[in-house]
C-alpha cells in the first residue's frame, strides 16, 4: 500500500516564529503561524489539514461502503470541524456529511455512515496508532 510523506519546518519562537508545511506530492505548500493556529491568522494550521484529511477519507470510505452494498452515490460532501482546546488538545472532531444516493433509506444511510466513521483509515489513526520517531540534534 501507499506511503505518504509530508514535512514541516518551523523557525523562531512559538509566538513570533513561523513555519512552512509541504506535501511531497507538490500540490500544497504553505505557511503556518501561532496566529493561524491559536487565533485567527490567515495561514493554515495542522488542525485544518487534519480536518481536510478526515473529511476526504470519510467521504471516500463511505462511497466504498455504499458501492459495495449496491448503492451508487452521486455526491458525498463532508466537513470536519476540529476543536482545539486548552492544553492544547484536540478534543472533538465533528463530521457533517450530506449525500445524494438514489434508492437508499435514511436508516441504511445512517448505518453506512456510522461504519465509515469507525472504519476510515484516518478515523482509525486518530484512536491511537503507534507513533515512531527519530530525533537528531544538528548544530
Amino acid at each position: 500500500m501507499a506511503i505518504r510523506i509530508s514535512s514541516a519546518e518551523w523557525k523562531g519562537t512559538l509566538k513570533e516564529g513561523s513555519g512552512t508545511l509541504k506535501l511531497a506530492s507538490g500540490v500544497y505548500q504553505g505557511p503556518y503561524t501561532y496566529a493561524s493556529r491559536f487565533e485567527n491568522g490567515k495561514e493554515t494550521n495542522p488542525e485544518e489539514l487534519l480536518g481536510a484529511a478526515h473529511a476526504a477519507c470519510f467521504s471516500m470510505f463511505l462511497s466504498a461502503l455504499l458501492t459495495t452494498a449496491g448503492f451508487i452515490p452521486r455526491r458525498i460532501f463532508t466537513t470536519a470541524t476540529v476543536h482545539l482546546d486548552a492544553g492544547p488538545t484536540i478534543t472533538l472532531i465533528e463530521l457533517n456529511t450530506e449525500a445524494d444516493v438514489p434508492n437508499l433509506s435514511k436508516e441504511a444511510f445512517k448505518s453506512h455512515a456510522e461504519a465509515a466513521k469507525k472504519g476510515c483509515p484516518v478515523s482509525k489513526a486518530l484512536t491511537g496508532p503507534e507513533i515512531r520517531m527519530t530525533a537528531k540534534l544538528v548544530k
